[in-house]
């Protein structure tokens, strides 16, 4: 896959960049690179390789799923304005 002059300055205007033509020459040969690199790692064998997260070997940390903090729905509501069976009312917005 490559990049084309056009091509660059239409990213370019989608994404409000404003390059002269000078950059965009250079720009069409750096992105043709990336890509001719991204190629290559399509060519790589990767069967049986495990995916990673990090270069080390590491655990990801996990904490017990247990309620803490609950049952105050009283407390919640203690500094609303108006409140129902500990549910906020709000005014009705029709427009």
């Amino acid at each position: 896959m490559s990049v084309d002059l056009a091509t660059v300055k239409r990213v370019a205007h989608l994404a409000r960049i404003a390059v002269s033509e000078e950059e965009a020459q250079r720009m069409m040969g750096e992105l043709n690179g990336i890509l001719g690199f991204v190629e290559q790692l399509g060519e790589v064998d990767v069967t049986g390789v495990e995916p990673m997260t990090s270069v080390m070997p590491m655990a990801m940390k996990e904490r017990d799923d247990a309620v803490t903090d609950g049952n105050k729905a009283e407390d919640v509501v203690a500094n609303a304005p108006v409140s129902d069976r500990n549910f906020f009312l709000v005014p009705k917005v029709v427009e």
